[in-house]
């Protein structure tokens, strides 16, 4: 399979790091392809607007779903968001690896989707989940959170599931994509080393089995 992930964390010693890592080493021992973006690496620009484009249909007025139909239709999308789109376009699964921040994504991470998912290519009027371009394409989330499992209960912090359906539904979903059962780490900053190791693990070895995970959802 052709396996794509997004990592969205800026320090290189982080789990999420090392899940990043163990991720391509245990895919590609598997056998799978792999292709990646590291958005804090590659120092990615993550602020949507005119520059998003080399030219401008309507430079008076900027209206940027109408200036995503017409980069689509005369190859205008900047070269960055072009090469990030190849790879959604090439692989069979997207993985994101990112920290929870403020019940979501980070911001580098939502400013690429803000960019990359332009109307035109990735969805259009009636081309939306089931009819998405990336319907047959799987797609999942892997995250940790600062606050321990016990806290993501509608009392507290919210369901966990509540939490990612923004996520889930609004983007990956909605785009087409089906959305595997995502891999939470909870309260990442007390995990002892033992415990870290353990989750790699485990994670690897969820990895290497994705085909079956794939076939039974």
């Amino acid at each position: 399979m052709k396996i794509l992930i997004i990592l969205a964390h800026p320090e290189e010693k982080s789990l999420n790091a090392a899940m990043f890592n163990t991720a391509i080493k245990s895919l590609e021992e598997a056998g799978h392809e792999v292709k990646t973006t590291d958005l804090y690496r590659e120092n990615y620009q993550p602020v949507s607007g005119k520059g998003n484009f080399t030219e401008l249909q309507n430079p008076g007025y900027f209206k940027q779903q109408n200036e995503e139909l017409f980069a689509v239709q005369h190859s205008t999308l900047m070269p960055d968001i072009v090469s990030e789109q190849e790879k959604i376009e090439w692989c069979d699964v997207m993985i994101w690896q990112f920290p929870l921040y403020w019940f979501s994504v980070p911001a580098i991470l939502k400013g690429w989707v803000d960019k990359v998912f332009t109307l035109g290519k990735f969805y259009d009027n009636g081309k939306i989940f089931d009819n998405g371009f990336s319907a047959g394409k799987k797609a999942m989330l892997s995250l940790t959170t600062g606050g321990p499992q016990k806290n993501y209960v509608e009392e507290k912090y919210g369901d966990i599931n509540s939490i990612l359906f923004p996520l889930h539904h609004g983007i990956l979903e909605f785009l087409g994509f089906s959305v595997l059962q995502p891999e939470i780490v909870y309260s990442v900053e007390r995990l002892t080393d033992e415990e870290r190791k353990t989750l790699l693990e485990h994670w690897a070895t969820r990895l290497m089995n994705i085909e079956k995970e794939m076939k039974n959802t």
